[in-house]
């Protein structure tokens, strides 16, 4: 029996973030995925000209189908949109036997907003709680805080703060820090550092996603949380340094190079 994920996240046609992304990053690492849709997107690489939301009752349906049926071994969240579904999901999050990865997708790569600001206050109250994994990239970890982050310094006060919102575990992603980007993680174990080469590039949409969806799928494998968050920053970089140059815009990674085998 494969080891099996779930996102619940939003859909980007495009296929280059959102659940399509997270469904082709656990194939890579053979594990059977499953996706609960959040939202609605009308996008392309060159950016977003719509969002449209699921009712939150329809979003708890379709996650207590799955639980029901083909439980997963982890879960991750990416793009929520309104306080009623954020408030939706963490209500069964709270009975989850699993690992839960809380990627807080607040804006687009294209600078679509794609969260409420009354969905940022429920994601503090409601969701982070129910968080194993939280991975805010800067700007978001700025919001979460209200910190400037500049260094990476700076990055370790920040998880810091957001471990008070009771999640386990934090990853923040250096990525829009100037360098070589490197992500720091807080938690219960010692503090670890992941650094990564930066690539020269406009071909980065749906790194987020991507990021998230690997280490999602390295839990559900069983790793332990160093070992899921490294395995999934190499997949990362390669995907990057080897992205299809698809689109006239902000494209893809390349979700085909090969995952470290399982261990």
């Amino acid at each position: 029996m494969p080891a099996v994920a779930l996102t619940i996240a939003g859909s980007d046609p495009s296929g280059g973030a959102g659940v399509q992304a997270d469904l082709k990053t656990f194939q890579r690492f053979r594990v059977y995925g499953e996706a609960v849709i959040t939202l609605i997107t009308v996008q392309n690489t060159k950016g977003v000209s719509r969002v449209e939301t699921l009712p939150a009752e329809l979003v708890a349906q379709q996650i207590q189908a799955v639980l029901s049926d083909i439980p997963p071994a982890a879960a991750k969240t990416g793009a929520l949109g309104t306080a009623q579904v954020i408030e939706a999901v963490a209500d069964i999050a709270g009975s989850f036997l699993f690992p839960l990865v809380v990627d807080p997708v607040m804006i687009s790569k294209h600078g679509a907003r794609l969260i409420s600001p009354e969905g940022e206050e429920a994601l503090k109250r409601k969701l982070l709680p129910r968080a194993f994994l939280l991975t805010p990239n800067i700007p978001e970890a700025e919001t979460l805080t209200g910190l400037t982050i500049r260094n990476p310094n700076a990055m370790e006060q920040a998880a810091e703060r957001l471990l008070d919102y009771g999640c386990k575990a934090v990853l923040i992603k250096g990525g829009h820090l100037e360098g070589e980007p490197v992500d720091v993680l807080r938690w219960l174990g010692p503090p670890c550092s992941f650094s990564g080469v930066r690539v020269n590039t406009r071909h980065t949409h749906g790194t987020g996603c991507t990021y998230s969806a690997a280490i999602t799928a390295g839990l559900a494998l069983g790793k332990p949380l160093p070992e899921a968050i490294s395995d999934a920053k190499q997949f990362l970089q390669l995907a990057i340094e080897q992205a299809p140059g698809l689109g006239h815009g902000c494209g893809p990674l390349n979700h085909l190079v090969e995952a470290r085998p399982v261990s």
